[in-house]
């Protein structure tokens, strides 16, 4: 779509109300992004453009475009252009959820690559993590999920073969660790550990990022009764990814 055009779809958006003009002008935009009229990664009209086509000053459009890029909707880089912004993917912080369910509710297409699918026994370091001993049988596993064919998250993990012992048959191109694993043992505990890293150049390529940024990690255990069923580190880019959560007292 041409500049002209996008102006043009832009003050049909727009609504005749009492609000001022940069509010207007970015409930408009805000509209278009949030409808994925405009996608990520769209550039958008130049402060200059939307000047001239609305007949207002560049103060005006500057604010609405500042609010917006403060807002996470779009994001200018210097000497370049605006662009919408990728759209940053909810992750409840108090809660477990399936990868491939929370994909599918915002209307997108979820695929994994199974990377490693193993069997052993565990190190020290791993039967700590599910509060075992040394040697007992695990499984490891090592997915990518995808959203769109853009990979958004890693998913490390390691499971508790006593617990569920047909892990390493199951096809993780068809189903989730997620799913398998509330079948075979409900989840009745979590905890999570969140921080943010640098990815090893290895990870930065499976995660397909042009450069090393920083990602988002949380590591996670989930209990099923008395029992640790897996301990999971799940990496994501962290401009496609956020945290929410919510409590009272």
């Amino acid at each position: 779509m041409s500049d002209t055009a996008l102006v043009d779809s832009l003050l049909a958006a727009m609504e005749d109300s009492p609000a001022p003009i940069y509010q207007r002008v970015k409930d408009a935009i805000k509209h278009k992004v949030t409808s994925q009229e405009w996608l990520p990664h769209q550039r958008i009209p130049s402060e200059s453009e939307l000047v001239r086509a609305l007949d207002v000053s560049r103060m005006t459009i500057n604010r609405a475009l500042r609010e917006l890029t403060a807002d996470g909707i779009l994001e200018r880089q210097q000497g370049v252009g605006t662009f919408v912004a990728p759209q940053k993917v909810h992750s409840a912080l108090f809660e477990v959820h399936n990868i491939a369910d929370d994909i599918a509710a915002r209307g997108n297409r979820h695929h994994a690559q199974v990377l490693s699918l193993t069997a052993g026994q565990a190190t020290t370091d791993e039967a700590l993590q599910l509060a075992g001993r040394t040697g007992m049988n695990v499984f490891r596993s090592l997915l990518v999920h995808f959203e769109n064919d853009k990979p958004v998250q890693m998913e490390e993990r390691l499971v508790n073969a006593q617990v569920a012992p047909d892990y390493a048959e199951q096809d993780f191109t068809q189903t989730t660790p997620y799913t398998y694993l509330n079948q075979v043992a409900p989840i009745t505990e979590g905890e999570h550990l969140v921080e943010a890293v640098m990815p090893n150049r290895w990870e930065t390529q499976a995660l397909g990022l042009e450069d090393s940024r920083a990602c988002l990690q949380i590591r996670r255990r989930t209990w099923s009764g008395e029992q640790i069923v897996t301990s999971a580190r799940l990496l994501s880019p962290g401009d496609v990814l956020q945290l929410f959560g919510h409590f009272r007292r």
